[in-house]
């Protein structure tokens, strides 16, 4: 692989990260209107095995189906012996005999183990598309690398490959054919390099455009759309829920070891207040996510992959007003990935006057604050790492100041972020 003159993979922005970057300034701001916090609590996150919690989170969740099931086998039995004795006693004598009813529970060996240090990457399905890029960043592997997140459903809307699982990013126009998921993963597989695929939900400017009865409206039924002009689907529509989670299951099915959902959340920019929203139900923001997570969870399950969600770095402080709750979000997912990018904290936050100027103690204070606020927990905490400058160079000195403070938090590992794909020699090093 070769290398720039700055230790890092050179590779030409494209016109979506730049958005992504524009997205990264308008998080800023969200973020710089937040306020502050008091001091944190420490806490270091519990060491129990990740893939025995999988194995027993899974086991639980199919034994409630098969009582369910078997309460409704039950039900279904009592009705026929009814009738069959009610036969019997009209008929001509001869009892109606109900063949025994099973319920066949799928088997599996469970998913992949995860590494001993998730060390990640962020890779868009652009550049996945380009040829020979995917074999460097799996080329990585030499210098550290374990995991790689790899886009399957973008900000823009885009999907990445075709599949007969989603029929309506056909009809939407939503299908890209940036690579073949089934070769992906496999190529993965044979590197030993743990796939993840990220999933951005709820931001989606395509499936709005031309389904406005699934988007976020305004009251003169326009298609509502955030600060750069995005349109966003309605978190409250189950039809939402079930296009995204079609999404996943084809990645699944494709073999990508976990799916990670990002945007899984509201709208945290532009013109918030004249949003509407219909098909609500009875649920409120904070219980939506939750919710749609939930349900999610339940379409899974079947196959061998974990599930985790994107959150803000501030979530676990306060309620952001955007359904991002990490202590009602973690019952449904394996792990939460959290944006503690120093950059993105305004002054002050975390009670540190200058976040960007202090990389290592802003991600050890905002991670206290997840151990804290999920106390009793079993999901895992990744950090996502901010590898990108914004408004203070960062380079290996501030990336490693980052993974160092993860490390000491004792989260299970971390991920690299930047929009562009270009990441810092060194940055991936075991300990």
């Amino acid at each position: 692989m070769s290398s720039g003159s700055n230790g890092s993979i050179p590779i030409r922005p494209s016109a979506m990260s730049r958005r992504i970057v524009r997205s990264e300034r308008t998080t800023r701001r969200f973020y710089e209107g937040c306020g502050k916090v008091h001091a944190p609590v420490s806490m270091l996150f519990p060491p129990i095995d990740p893939n025995e919690r999988f194995l027993a989170r899974r086991a639980a969740a199919r034994r409630r189906k098969r009582l369910r099931r078997g309460a409704a086998v039950g039900a279904v039995l009592v009705g026929v012996a009814l009738l069959g004795a009610g036969a019997q006693f009209v008929g001509s004598g001869h009892p109606v005999v109900a063949e025994n009813a099973q319920v066949v529970v799928a088997s599996s060996s469970g998913p992949r183990a995860l590494p001993v240090e998730i060390r990640g990457v962020h890779v868009s399905m652009g550049l996945a598309s380009l040829p020979g890029k995917l074999d460097e960043y799996l080329d990585l592997e030499r210098d550290g690398l374990t995991a790689l997140e790899l886009d399957v459903k973008d900000e823009n809307g885009q999907i990445g490959f075709a599949s007969r699982d989603i029929p309506l990013a056909s009809k939407v126009g939503a299908v890209r054919d940036f690579y073949t998921p089934r070769a992906v993963a496999g190529l993965a597989r044979e590197r030993d390099v743990y796939l993840i695929g990220r999933v951005v939900v709820f931001e989606d400017p395509i499936l709005s455009r031309a389904r406005p009865d699934l988007a976020i409206r305004r009251s003169d039924r326009s298609v509502w759309r955030d600060s750069a002009g995005l349109g966003w689907t309605n978190p409250y529509d189950r039809r939402v829920w079930d296009y995204n989670v079609d999404v996943a299951v084809a990645a699944a099915r494709a073999g990508f070891d976990e799916i990670m959902f990002d945007y899984v959340r509201f709208p945290s920019d532009g013109d918030v207040q004249s949003a509407v929203y219909g098909n609500r139900g009875a649920l409120t923001k904070r219980e939506a996510v939750p919710a749609f997570l939930r349900y999610a969870a339940g379409r899974l399950e079947r196959y061998d992959v974990r599930m985790s969600a994107a959150v803000f770095g501030l979530s676990a402080t306060r309620d952001l007003g955007i359904g991002q709750l990490p202590r009602h979000m973690a019952p449904h997912v394996d792990a939460l990935y959290a944006m503690t990018y120093p950059s993105l904290f305004g002054p002050g936050e975390l009670g540190i006057a200058d976040p960007s100027q202090a990389p290592g103690e802003t991600v050890s204070r905002a991670l206290r604050r997840f151990s804290s606020t999920l106390r009793g927990s079993d999901v895992l905490v990744v950090p996502w790492v901010q590898d990108f400058t914004f408004t203070t160079p960062f380079e290996i000195e501030q990336v490693r100041a980052q993974i160092d403070a993860a490390r000491r938090a004792g989260a299970k590992g971390f991920m690299l972020w930047n929009a562009e794909g270009v990441y810092t020699d060194g940055a991936l090093a075991a300990p």
